[in-house]
């Protein structure tokens, strides 16, 4: 059984002050379409989630867009905040995507349709650039990341029944290791880490990203920097 617990309140053990920030050229669209398409050889980092989910009930294909928004001072990465009534995932900061369907061609197809149903962003203001290393949630997804790469113009719809907010974060913020804390769990059933990147709050307090998306967050950072 999965434990439930508060992210937030779990300890960090370290942030990542080792390694740089990802330089300001390795942020542009030109750079960043280049590496997706040629990558050189790199690491992914994998996290424990996978140790946690239950394999009696087997993975449940899904896919999410990583949008890379093209802002005038950057790029900004667009996230979701869930509804806090939904059932799974509740309350959490997310990628636009979800589950695949039989009539979705492929995972790109899937990331683009959930994308549009969730936040009304339409694909033809995505250019898709590639993918992201394969993810296993604690909750038993196979997520396929998904990035792409937003242009100006569009307008945005939050579907009223699963998201809460839409906000974006300056790619550079995510991009810098030292925001990269590393958290612990313990409980009956064993340990788990994860990473978490909370990102200041207008007003006060924090937008608390964790978990998978600031795992697949953190795998893009290893990328671009290799």
């Amino acid at each position: 059984m999965r434990p439930k617990f508060d992210p937030e309140a779990l300890p960090v053990i370290e942030t990542d002050s080792r390694r740089a920030p990802l330089s300001a050229p390795r942020m542009q669209p030109d750079f960043i379409r280049h590496r997706l398409l040629s990558p050189p050889s790199w690491e992914p980092e994998l996290t424990d989630e996978s140790r946690i989910y239950d394999k009696t009930r087997g993975l449940r294909e899904a896919a999410v867009l990583v949008p890379l928004v093209q802002q005038r001072d950057g790029l900004t990465v667009l996230l979701t905040e869930r509804n806090a009534n939904l059932t799974s995932h509740a309350g959490q900061i997310s990628f636009p995507g979800g589950r695949q369907e039989t009539y979705d061609a492929d995972r790109i197809a899937t990331a683009l349709r959930e994308t549009e149903e969730e936040i009304g962003l339409k694909r033809d203001f995505i250019e898709v650039l590639g993918s992201l290393p394969d993810y296993i949630t604690g909750t038993g997804y196979h997520v396929s990341p998904i990035v792409g790469l937003v242009r100006p113009g569009y307008t945005l719809q939050a579907d009223a029944g699963e998201v809460a907010d839409i906000f974006e974060v300056p790619l550079s913020f995510l991009m810098d290791p030292a925001r990269h804390e590393r958290r612990l769990l313990r409980w009956e059933g064993g340990e788990r880490q994860f990473y978490s990147m909370p990102y200041p709050r207008e007003g006060g307090g924090h937008r608390f990203i964790w978990g998978a998306t600031a795992g697949m967050l953190r795998n893009l950072y290893h990328l671009l920097a290799a």
